[in-house]
């Protein structure tokens, strides 16, 4: 009797060990499980941990609840200014409510690659080539829009949408390297004026400095030659200001002297002063001796008459061929 009751006792435990073994299930901390009772969901959403179902007349489905990274594959579309591009993004969702997410649709991940391809080959053709290439954060916007309006229903999240790449066309990239490359010209241009601009205001500024005092100009050459000289080079082109020149010409005038036959004032003899004019003398008649010289008689005022000496010319004729004396 006691190994019969023995056996028997041995034979329940085995069969609540296989019971125990097939209605207990484990659901992980990122998972949450749906339990279908002959077809029906019956209860809560089981939460993690272990929990059990009964043999053969419960199903329990585990959803995954974490944020799942979908890639989708590149698409090729024609922009709004008909230029054709592939364009590749990522989409990332969740699952917020089980449920929802198993009885609503079939397959959600594929339902979220499907809706997200579509909407991306419709943000391509209402989106210029700039707004692909610049604006990408609006574009992001308006794809996790376009692709989450229809999961809400499915109980699916989308947490953010990226465009990983825009591919152009090699004729295209051409095109935009030679544009870009204009553009780049025409700003290294406007730059080069505006500093020459500068400069020439501040050598203009110079300049005027330097008119004020001309042995500016010979120092600047000085320091001029001293730079070129540093470099030590075989061949030294010197250039000279006109002003230097003009500097060195008025100097030379300054220390030239007079020429012979002009009148050299120098500065430092005062201005004469000018006196009125005495009265010219009467003139008298003017009488001969007999040797046939001219004198003087003598003024009517009394003035006594000029020496008959001077002005009387003793002329002795030349006999011997001699040079001839007065």
């Amino acid at each position: 009797m006691v190994p019969e009751l023995t056996g028997a006792i041995v034979a329940l435990v085995c069969v609540a060990l296989v019971y125990m073994g097939m209605a207990a299930r484990v659901v992980k901390q990122y998972e949450r499980g749906v339990l279908f009772r002959l077809g029906r969901v019956a209860g809560e959403v089981r939460p993690p941990g272990l929990t059990l179902i009964i043999p053969f007349v419960d199903r329990l489905a585990k959803v995954n609840m974490q944020i799942v990274t979908l890639p989708i594959p590149a698409q090729e579309g024609i922009t709004r200014d008909n230029v054709t591009v592939r364009v590749d993004a990522v989409v990332y969702f969740r699952v917020v409510d089980a449920t929802s997410a198993l009885i609503k649709v079939e397959d959600y991940k594929f339902a979220v690659s499907q809706m997200a391809q579509t909407s991306l080959r419709s943000i391509i053709g209402k989106s210029d080539l700039d707004d692909l290439l610049s604006n990408r954060e609006q574009l992001n916007q308006g794809l996790e829009l376009m692709i989450d309006s229809p999961a809400v229903g499915w109980g699916i999240q989308v947490d953010r949408v990226e465009i990983k790449d825009v591919s152009l066309p090699d004729t295209m990239k051409r095109s935009m390297a030679r544009q870009a490359e204009a553009d780049r010209e025409r700003r290294a241009r406007i730059i080069n004026a505006d500093a020459e601009l500068q400069a020439s205001k501040k050598l203009a500024e110079a300049a005027q400095q330097m008119s004020g005092t001309p042995a500016a100009l010979q120092l600047r050459l000085l320091q001029t030659v001293m730079a070129v000289s540093a470099e030590k080079n075989s061949t030294l082109v010197l250039p000279i200001p006109v002003e230097l020149l003009h500097f060195l010409e008025r100097g030379n005038r300054a220390d030239a002297p007079p020429a012979e036959g002009t009148a050299h004032q120098t500065p430092e003899q005062p201005p004469k002063e000018i006196t009125p004019q005495e009265p010219a003398p009467s003139i008298t008649p003017e009488e001969t001796t007999p040797n046939g010289d001219r004198t003087q008689a003598p003024d009517l005022n009394g003035a006594p008459g000029p020496d008959p000496e001077i002005g009387r010319h003793h002329l002795t004729p030349n006999t011997g061929g001699g040079p001839r004396t007065d």
